[in-house]
């Protein structure tokens, strides 16, 4: 696959390596580290002039520091002549607050997918969004990939009983895409 780089953000270097083993690709080198006043810096260790670039970093564990960090890694290879730059989210930062639930409220949704767009991204691979609406605060291209086949599929393959099984919502929210998973289950007996 030539013209393609991957890079790894700090959140999840495990799921980034075994994207580039999948896709018979080396992972590209970046350094991340702290100044003494918690700023972070971003290096990218090779020239991605005219490269489709991949960066994987998901919003979850530390969010605020993750996010930040992937801002950076999208505009550095932005300003070294990428090609393209897309972002791979698993885990969507900032997902649950997208809409106005109190006057005064920010829709902190839109805030990040401002600031993706801004930083340089071109496209933006995430999952399972909280909200399908999220897709609609972007003017750049959003794949929003759903986990729950391979869910279905880990589920029969790895739960003996699965067919007496239960899905369980932790909140409202997820309540619709744990019921359709409860259906599949249903129909799949």
């Amino acid at each position: 696959m030539p013209n393609i780089k991957i890079f790894s953000g700090s959140s999840h270097p495990d799921l980034s390596q075994k994207i580039a083993d999948r896709l018979g690709l080396e992972l590209g080198k970046v350094v991340t580290k702290k100044f003494s006043n918690q700023e972070t810096c971003v290096e990218i260790g090779e020239s991605v002039r005219g490269e489709d670039v991949y960066i994987v970093q998901s919003g979850c564990g530390e969010i605020n520091d993750n996010l930040m960090e992937l801002l950076i890694m999208i505009n550095a290879c932005k300003i070294a002549s990428a090609s393209r730059v897309t972002a791979v989210i698993p885990c969507f930062p900032y997902a649950r607050q997208d809409k106005k639930d109190k006057s005064r409220a920010p829709i902190s949704a839109k805030l990040v997918a401002n600031m993706l767009s801004v930083s340089g991204a071109d496209h933006i691979i995430t999952m399972d969004l909280h909200a399908s609406q999220i897709q609609g605060f972007f003017d750049i291209p959003v794949d929003n990939l759903y986990a729950e086949p391979a869910v279905l599929k880990w589920i029969k393959e790895n739960i003996p009983e699965w067919k007496n099984c239960t899905i369980v919502s932790p909140d409202a929210g997820g309540a619709k895409r744990y019921a359709s998973t409860a259906y599949w289950l249903l129909w799949l007996r």
